[in-house]
């Protein structure tokens, strides 16, 4: 087994007044030839936009994009004509492909917007960009993984696709609470809220740890906690 510990005070940040941005790998500014990846997870962004305020109009290619929100509600506008608010529960998938350009602005008056975003390399590239987006219930995590996104050639029921085989889950876990996860390739965990005990590491709020090479991991939840898995081809 191998293992990567990622602490949340670990990470890069970046503080632009209307957007505050935590960056678990190099993104921007923040270049760490250490942190460049977990495989073919590039970025993960613990974004944070005040309100009235948001990301203009920006191209990407060839890359899946998705978005979780924590917190708030963010509206999209994008060049395929979509046009929608993404709010808590939901996950939008955006593959880039030959390319494409979006927006995402925080259209509250008064509440920030705190939403994850990340990035996977994809297996094929300049395929039709895509845009799809769910809402997922509760219910269906309770104590148990909800796989939100997963390969388009192996789709998981349910879940959102993407031009990579690989998969996101999400759980939430009440105090207590003991399981194991299996894994497909290399596991990434990211701790959103909580304390939880992965593979004999005990990590808290947006700390994160990364295993490979095993096939699976026991978990154990020491709070009530909310645990997202970004399971990925290791390069």
């Amino acid at each position: 087994m191998k293992k990567i510990i990622h602490k949340s005070e670990t990470r890069g940040e970046a503080n632009h007044g209307w957007l505050k941005s935590y960056h678990t790998f190099s993104f921007a500014s923040y270049q760490n030839p250490e942190r460049m990846n977990f495989g073919m997870l590039r970025v993960l962004n613990d974004d944070i936009v005040q309100p009235k305020m948001g990301f203009g109009t920006h191209p990407h290619k060839n890359m899946e994009i998705i978005s979780i929100p924590i917190s708030g509600a963010l509206s999209h506008k994008d060049s395929m004509d979509n046009k929608r608010s993404i709010e808590v529960g939901e996950v939008q998938v955006m593959s880039a492909g030959t390319g494409l350009t979006h927006s995402e602005f925080n259209d509250s008056k008064t509440d920030a917007v705190n939403f994850l975003q990340l990035w996977i390399i994809p297996e094929e590239e300049n395929v039709t960009p895509n845009y799809e987006q769910k809402l997922f219930s509760e219910a269906g995590r309770k104590n148990k993984f909800q796989v939100l996104v997963s390969p388009k050639d192996k789709q998981v029921v349910g879940s959102l696709p993407i031009h990579q085989q690989g998969y996101i889950s999400m759980i939430d876990l009440d105090e207590d609470f003991e399981t194991e996860y299996e894994l497909k390739n290399g596991a990434y965990f990211f701790l959103i809220e909580g304390e939880v005990t992965i593979a004999e590491e005990t990590i808290k709020k947006r700390d994160a740890i990364g295993i490979s090479e095993v096939e699976k991991v026991a978990i154990k939840a020491n709070k009530k906690s909310k645990l997202l898995v970004i399971d990925v081809p290791m390069m």
